[in-house]
């Protein structure tokens, strides 16, 4: 098992140790770093900082939002950055969810597989410096209308790599499988191990229709966005990281159209997320972070002294996840290197 640095998105602004953290699990051995974006900090302008600042570790985008750029736009970014970092771009794609999608980026959300798929399509074409012609259901290229004097085109760059690893952010079975259908990775989160044969029933039937082209299903990628907070308490421990899962089963999306509760309700946690969550839509944080039990922390999260979460790791490193993605302190880092790597 490999270890990533999960640095996310900021939050207010940027967080000012960022770069020595970075600094660090290079130092360290760290396989990977990884940023994000919500509807703040993009996830590409800091990866091309940190790299930057490196040499060796890899770029990952866990993810870049899929209504924040045309496919080809995206093409032009994935291509400089990896000439700038000599090749070590990982390309995390994902579709966002309805709020943002249409909140933010003012784009309408329903059929969000079908669109991934040509995205990622003309994705492809346009990293591969090929001219790009396209005709989907959700995007045309050239553009059917206006002047009528669109063409095909083919980037003026020459890629450095003509493939670069694409990854596919995915929560929901089908996502799940379309991402070892047609992607080199799965960016996840909310996995846990004691559900894993269930995750490789849904890479199974994605890998099962992959076409011969792309790389094998041995190779593909599984990174997780894994928190983990070391104390010997491990109440203590769970406390940091149950305002993590409130969020994301209460606060993110709506009733009725939240992936991230439903990733929690199927680990078996259907009746804690429900109770989570009509408590924070409520305006009840306080009480929705308490209903938060430990039990669902240490299926998600490693949590505790030293010894408990080495022995937590191996059920992790025999689940279908390849790269945990952790953040912290470097006294964090420098721990989970030891006892993982």
């Amino acid at each position: 098992m490999k270890l990533g640095l999960g640095m996310g998105y900021w939050s207010a602004g940027p967080p000012p140790d960022m770069l020595d953290t970075v600094l660090e699990a290079e130092r360290l051995g760290f396989d990977s770093l990884w940023t994000a974006e919500a509807y703040g900090s993009d996830a590409l302008t800091p990866l091309a900082w940190f790299g930057s600042h490196t040499s060796r570790i890899k770029l990952g985008t866990g993810i870049c939002q899929m209504p924040a750029r045309t496919p080809t736009a995206l093409g032009m970014a994935a291509m400089t950055l990896d000439h700038l970092s000599e090749g070590r771009l990982l390309l995390g794609v994902g579709a966002s969810g309805p709020q943002v999608v249409e909140g933010w980026y003012g784009q309408s959300y329903p059929k969000p597989l079908a669109r991934s798929r040509e995205y990622i399509d003309i994705l492809r074409k346009t990293i591969a410096r090929e001219p790009v012609a396209y005709s989907g259901d959700h995007y045309t290229l050239p553009y059917a209308g206006g002047t009528g004097l669109g063409k095909p085109l083919k980037s003026t760059i020459h890629p450095r790599r003509t493939e670069v690893p694409i990854y596919l952010g995915a929560e929901g079975p089908k996502n799940i499988a379309l991402a070892a259908e047609i992607a080199d990775g799965w960016v996840a989160m909310l996995y846990t191990p004691k559900d894993d044969a269930w995750y490789r029933e849904r890479l199974a039937e994605g890998f099962a229709k992959r076409s011969p082209e792309r790389s094998p299903a041995e190779k593909f990628e599984v990174v997780h966005l894994t928190p983990a907070v070391i104390n010997p308490d491990v109440e203590a421990a769970a406390d940091m990281i149950r305002p993590y899962l409130a969020l994301y089963a209460g606060g993110m999306g709506a009733r009725g159209a939240n992936f991230h509760f439903e990733a929690i309700a199927r680990a078996g946690f259907e009746a804690e997320a429900t109770k989570i969550q009509e408590l924070y839509l409520a305006g009840n944080k306080k009480d929705a972070i308490a209903a938060v039990s430990t039990e669902m922390v240490e299926s998600m999260a490693l949590v505790g002294p030293p010894e408990k979460i080495r022995d937590d790791l191996e059920a992790w490193k025999g689940g279908v996840v390849t790269t945990l993605l952790v953040n912290g302190p470097p006294v964090l880092l420098r721990t989970l290197a030891e006892l993982a790597l």
